[in-house]
């Protein structure tokens, strides 16, 4: 299946870490091959990366690796093509402009059906490629946009409430989690997703770490999660799977995040 990570951070960071665990998974040998991209949120843009080819062959991603923009909001997504062509239209994730400010979705998952799925329609929004992905984000900026009608962004709690309503038809489609920001707030829903440890597709479908450091803490630096700046800063890290030794904890099947500078806001777990 398709990998899943995102960064929200209470100070810009460098995300070298997510491009170089993610590209490992994308590496020979790995069913995840079929494209890769990352969106480094700068205010209300972003700077979007994408290719149709492996990670872990990728001169991008090691240029990005030390040379990649500071953010305090990224999304990361590594692609094991199930529906549509290996090409640009169909890598995540996607990103498009909605009340003046950039709207990113990646998803990991199968969503057999959604296009004759009357409550997940696209209105006014074409999806460019062919995935079920990007549809399903076409029927969210559908929603969203009876939502974000003013100057500001809407209020969180409707926000939340939105996602939380796209979350619940989406999932007896098939495996939907997926990353969603506007560039103030993070959204991550986890769902199902094929276990390796067993092949069986079931909970948990991501995983979540909140890190807190102190003035005189030394600057944390793991392998496999994060290489941060000195200082006192707070980072949310949600990925697909543990990506280091961390104390990393697995999203319930249904539950909603809500995550902002680092500090997490919000969580829904379905009754």
């Amino acid at each position: 299946m398709c990998e899943l990570l995102a960064l929200s951070s209470s100070h810009a960071e460098h995300l070298t870490f997510s491009l170089h665990t993610l590209a490992a998974r994308g590496g020979p040998g790995m069913s995840t091959r079929d494209g890769w991209g990352v969106a480094f949120y700068q205010d209300v843009d972003v700077a979007l990366f994408r290719e149709p080819l492996a990670a872990g062959d990728s001169e991008l991603v090691r240029y990005l690796e030390s040379h990649g923009p500071s953010t305090h909001l990224a999304i990361s997504h590594i692609r094991h093509a199930t529906r549509g062509a290996i090409s640009l239209a169909n890598t995540q994730p996607f990103a498009r402009e909605l009340g003046g400010r950039m709207h990113v979705f990646a998803h990991n998952g199968n969503l057999p059906g959604i296009d004759d799925c009357t409550t997940l329609t696209p209105g006014s929004y074409r999806p460019v490629g062919q995935t079920d992905s990007e549809l399903a984000f076409c029927a969210l900026l559908a929603r969203l946009n009876g939502l974000w009608t003013g100057d500001a962004p809407p209020s969180l709690d409707a926000r939340t409430s939105l996602l939380s309503a796209f979350a619940a038809d989406l999932s007896p489609l098939g495996p939907a989690n997926f990353l969603y920001s506007d560039g103030d707030a993070l959204f991550a829903h986890g769902n199902r997703r094929i276990q390796g440890a067993t092949g069986r597709v079931e909970p948990p479908g991501l995983w979540l770490l909140q890190r807190h450091c102190s003035p005189g803490d030394p600057a944390p630096d793991c392998d496999g999660g994060l290489a941060i700046g000195a200082g006192e800063r707070s980072v949310v890290l949600i990925a697909s799977v543990p990506l280091s030794d961390d104390a990393w904890r697995p999203l319930s099947e249904g539950e909603l995040v809500v995550v902002r500078n680092g500090t997490l806001l919000s969580e829904r777990i379905p009754t």
